[in-house]
């Protein structure tokens, strides 16, 4: 081995869409009904999250971590 011909080890970088992933993000962006969340909290993200909510407390499977 030479002391003046130094090899080094390297990899691709990971892309991590590359799986499909950034393929099944653009379908969901395309569809009927999808939202942005261009804001911390908007009025339609919290009516979407209460109703959630509302369908966990239904269940009663379902534990609350949280007293929020």
């Amino acid at each position: 081995m030479s002391l003046f011909h130094k090899q080094q080890l390297a990899f691709q970088p990971i892309d991590p869409l590359a799986d499909g992933l950034g393929d099944d993000i653009k379908v969901e962006r395309n569809e009927d009904g999808h939202f942005e969340l261009t804001e911390q909290l908007d009025g339609r993200l919290a009516d979407e999250w209460e109703e959630i909510l509302s369908d966990a407390r239904r269940d009663p499977d379902f534990t609350f971590v949280s007293g929020d």
